[in-house]
């Protein structure tokens, strides 16, 4: 299906292309197509003034993100692995001419909370960190939340296991099943959220915080 998708997806500006080529081959998780064509549609629709990315990598996500986005529109990446921190801040210096990004160093957990502290409040949240930690983070980034803002996490069925009988699963891929079906079951119950899990690339789902909590 991808390969039959591929001729219809909007060609990537030739420097993304390139770090996208080096990162698979050095085997570095970043976004899938499907998920990139998905956050083009999504970002391109909203328009958010305030973006925040969980979970940098080596910046490509948040370099294409930058390319839907209106030139008023800013993001804040956050990223703890030091080797991936070396990259991105290589890429970012390279590719974000005009400074539309800001790289947060640290464990998102933590970085998390100095937000909140900070008041600040974005439109668009894009989870892609470790999965074993979505849950974690989630009190928190849903308070970073505007009314009306979107939430989405990436990789929710990490690489099919999530779909799989705990049983089925490696017994060294046990804990993360758990603690994934456990991120979309407490996800999905959330009131002051609308969400919808859909099987887009790996899995993602797209959550919405309703006004008030009253999802007017």
């Amino acid at each position: 299906m991808e390969v039959f998708l591929e001729k219809y997806r909007e060609p990537l500006p030739k420097p993304l292309e390139e770090l996208e080529r080096k990162a698979l081959s050095e085997d570095v998780p970043i976004i899938r197509s499907g998920t990139r064509d998905m956050l083009r549609f999504l970002l391109r629709e909203r328009k958010p003034k305030e973006v925040l990315e969980i979970g940098t990598a080596v910046g490509f996500s948040a370099l294409c993100m930058r390319e839907y986005l209106p030139k008023s529109s800013h993001i804040t990446t956050i990223e703890k692995v030091e080797m991936r921190l070396k990259e991105a801040r290589g890429n970012l210096e390279m590719l974000d001419e005009d400074d539309r990004i800001t790289l947060l160093e640290g464990d998102a957990a933590k970085v998390l909370k100095q937000l909140l502290i900070k008041g600040k409040s974005y439109d668009f949240i894009f989870m892609d960190a470790a999965k074993g930690q979505y849950l974690n983070f989630l009190p928190d980034v849903i308070a970073l939340m505007a009314d009306d803002a979107m939430l989405v996490s990436d990789n929710i069925f990490h690489d099919g296991d999530v779909l799989e009988s705990r049983y089925a699963v490696l017994r060294r891929d046990r804990t993360i099943h758990g603690r994934m079906r456990e991120y979309l079951q407490v996800l999905c119950e959330k009131e002051e959220l609308e969400t919808i899990c859909l099987p887009i690339a790996d899995g993602m789902t797209i959550s919405t915080k309703k006004r008030n909590g009253k999802g007017e």
